[in-house]
C-alpha cells in the first residue's frame, strides 16, 4: 500500500514527528535524571494507623509539621553522645 502526501501534508507529517522525537526525548530524560525513592523510616502499623488518624483529625501539614519537630528533637539528643546501648 502506498501512501501519497503532497507537500504541505509531508511537511506537517514530519513536524508532528519531530515533536514526538522531542516528547519522548523529554520523558527518557526524566527517566534517566530521577532517583530512586529511599525510605527512611519504617514505621511500625499501629503508629502508621495512628498518623492516618491524626493527620484526619488535624490535618496533614499540621501532622507532618509536627513529626517534623520531634524527629529533629530526638536527632539533636542523639548527636549529644546517647547511642542505642544506653536506651535499653
Amino acid at each position: 500500500m502506498n501512501l501519497k502526501y503532497n507537500k504541505e501534508d509531508r511537511e506537517k507529517y514530519s513536524e508532528a514527528i519531530d515533536r514526538m522525537q522531542e516528547s519522548l526525548d523529554s520523558m527518557i530524560d526524566l527517566y534517566n535524571e530521577a532517583e530512586d525513592d529511599e525510605e527512611l523510616i519504617q514505621y511500625d502499623e499501629e503508629v502508621i494507623a495512628a498518623i492516618r488518624q491524626a493527620k484526619e483529625s488535624f490535618g496533614e501539614d499540621f501532622i507532618n509539621q509536627k513529626i517534623n519537630t520531634i524527629v529533629k528533637e530526638v536527632l539533636s539528643f542523639m548527636q549529644g553522645g546517647q547511642t542505642p546501648d544506653k536506651d535499653k
